[in-house]
């Protein structure tokens, strides 16, 4: 059983790492790591196959043989650190806290390396997304329709940013996801056969009017801008959700939600 070190003092080496990776996005990017957060996130975590370095936990809060039992899913034993609640405090990111904050190792999502579980996959694309509390709710949205894969376009952030981690409410690491420039996303899908509905304001065709029950990608863009014209270009099929109060576009995660189960009706739920 691994020794428990403790730490007292906020000016500790490792408590200034977490707060390097809790707020800053490059040294993210530089060191591979970042700071994971509460216990679901962690159990899920756990099930993506994330490589977990240190745990700090706070005994006011939860206790050690809990963490214990939290870590036992890990394939490697990380290191134990018990703080006190004021360092607690100081390197959490929630207000709301379950008293488990640890340094993991993030992954690289080639698209490459993405693989699908089945011969007849369903696959969201996301174009350019911005707001880290969309990819959030997009991961979410792919969960629970138990989606084969998400594939961001062109991605200008970072996916483990703490603000999309707790958006996605940790499906950021069980959802199978890569990223990808434009045309690279396009070569692959036309290597796989899998066909590319695109949604767009300018679309004549009913979003329900189109066969998903074949390998398909469902592309959504930004609320500011929509798709850009290469996906409009190389669609298989340009698709519109009709409207019918004043403004002319949703929140692109109710969008996807609205296509991808539309897609998964006509699949029966499989």
């Amino acid at each position: 059983m691994n020794k428990v070190k403790q730490i007292s003092s906020l000016h500790n080496p490792l408590v200034k790492k977490v707060l390097l990776l809790k707020e800053k996005s490059r040294e993210r990017r530089n060191s591979g790591l970042f700071v994971l957060e509460g216990q679901r996130e962690f159990e899920l975590a756990g099930k993506g196959g994330y490589s977990v370095q240190s745990v700090f936990f706070c005994t006011n809060i939860i206790s050690e043989v809990k963490v214990r039992q939290i870590i036992s899913r890990l394939e490697k034993y990380p290191e134990l650190i018990e703080v006190s609640q004021e360092i607690y405090q100081k390197i959490a990111y929630r207000e709301s806290t379950e008293g488990i904050v640890a340094i993991a190792c993030s992954k690289n999502h080639n698209l490459n390396d993405i693989s699908f579980r089945n011969k007849n996959p369903l696959i969201l694309i996301a174009e350019a997304p911005e707001k880290p509390g969309n990819v959030g709710a997009l991961l979410r949205t792919a969960d629970t329709a138990n989606l084969d894969a998400v594939i961001i376009v062109n991605n200008k952030g970072d996916l483990y940013n703490p603000n999309i981690i707790r958006a996605s409410v940790g499906c950021l690491f069980t959802v199978n996801i890569a990223t990808g420039k434009t045309q690279e996303v396009l070569n692959f899908l036309k290597k796989n056969k899998i066909a590319i509905y695109s949604a767009s304001l300018s679309a004549t065709c009913n979003y329900t009017e189109v066969d998903y029950k074949k390998p398909c990608a469902i592309a959504v863009g930004t609320e500011a801008t929509g798709l850009t014209s290469e996906w409009l270009h190389e669609s298989d099929q340009n698709i519109i959700i009709p409207m019918q109060g004043e403004i002319d576009s949703m929140n692109v995660s109710v969008s996807a939600a609205i296509l991808i189960f539309e897609a998964k009706r006509q699949r029966e739920f499989l």
